[in-house]
C-alpha cells in the first residue's frame, strides 16, 4: 500500500468525530457534514482520510470503548460507502476498536498514538488482520539527555515486534506535540532524517500544534501559516505522510517541493 510513499509524499487529512478535538471538535455534527468536508479533503488531494473519534488534545476526557465506537462507525460506513477507493485510517489506541472498524469496511490502516503501550493486544491484532500500522512516539522524554537516542532505540523496539507479528508495512510518527519540550520538538524537527536508516515511511504530525502557535503567540486558528512552513521543512527531512487539518494548502507544499527538487 505504501511502496510509492519514498518517491512521492500523500497527504492524510484529518475527520474528527469527537467534540472536543483541539482545533475542530464539534464543528460538524452531522453525518452530512462529515460526508462533505471529507469529500472537499479527497477533492484537494488527500490520498488517505484519517478518522478519529477519541480525543487526545491536553486534558482530554475518558471515553467509554463503547462511545468511542458509537461515534467512529456511522462516519467509517458513510466515508467507504461515498468514496469507496480512498485509503481510511483510523486514529485509534485500542485494538477492539480495530477488529470491529475491519469487521464493518475490511482493510484500514491503523494510527495509534501510543505505539501498542496503551493495548498490549494491538500490534498482534494489526498482524492478524495484516493491517498498515502507524507507531507513535508518546513517551515523556521532557527529562532526557539524549531523548533522539531515546526515540531510536523505542522505533527499533517497535519495529522488532512489528516483524514478529508479521506486520505488512510499519509508518513512524515521532509524536510531535507528545512527551516533548518546545525546544525538543524543534530539535526533532531538525534531525527527523535521522530515522531514515529505519527504511520506513515517516509520518509527520504537526498541523496546528501547540509548537507552533504557542511560539508565534497565536491561536490554533491562526497557525496555518505556521503549519505551512513546518510542513514543508519536514518534507525536506524525509516526511512521507504529512496528517494535517488543512489539506489543500498541505498539497500545495508537497508539489512545489517536489517540483523544486525535480
Amino acid at each position: 500500500m505504501f511502496t510509492h510513499l519514498h518517491k512521492q509524499p500523500v497527504v492524510m487529512g484529518i475527520l474528527n468525530c469527537t467534540p472536543d478535538s483541539f482545533f475542530d471538535g464539534g464543528t460538524r455534527t452531522s453525518l452530512d457534514a462529515h460526508v462533505a468536508h471529507c469529500a472537499r479533503m479527497i477533492a484537494e488531494g488527500a490520498a488517505i482520510i484519517d478518522i478519529g473519534g477519541y480525543s487526545t488534545r491536553p486534558g482530554y476526557a475518558e471515553i467509554s470503548e463503547e462511545e468511542e465506537l458509537r461515534r467512529l462507525l456511522p462516519v467509517v460506513r458513510a466515508v467507504r460507502k461515498n468514496f469507496p477507493d480512498i485509503a481510511i485510517s483510523i486514529d485509534t489506541f485500542r485494538s477492539g476498536i480495530v477488529r470491529s472498524v475491519y469487521a464493518e469496511i475490511g482493510t484500514i490502516i491503523v494510527n495509534d498514538i501510543s505505539g501498542g503501550e496503551y493495548d498490549s493486544e494491538m500490534l498482534e491484532t494489526c498482524g492478524k488482520l495484516a493491517l498498515p500500522y502507524i507507531c507513535m512516539h508518546l513517551q515523556d522524554v521532557t527529562q532526557s539527555t539524549d531523548f533522539m537516542s531515546d526515540m531510536q532505540d523505542f522505533f527499533a523496539q517497535k519495529n522488532a515486534v512489528a516483524q514478529q507479528y508479521n506486520i505488512p508495512q510499519l509508518l513512524l510518527d515521532p509524536g510531535f506535540g507528545f512527551g516533548k519540550t518546545i525546544a525538543q520538538q524543534y530539535e526533532l524537527l531538525r534531525r527527523m532524517n535521522e530515522f531514515a536508516h529505519f527504511n520506513l515511511p515517516i509520518l509527520a504530525g504537526l498541523s496546528r500544534k501547540s509548537m507552533i502557535w504557542k511560539t508565534l503567540h497565536c491561536t490554533p486558528q491562526e497557525a496555518l501559516n505556521g503549519t505551512t512552513i513546518l510542513n514543508t521543512l519536514a518534507l525536506s527531512k524525509g516526511a512521507a505522510i504529512l496528517r494535517v487539518h488543512d489539506v489543500k494548502q498541505a498539497m500545495e507544499c508537497v508539489r512545489l517541493l517536489g517540483f523544486f527538487a525535480s
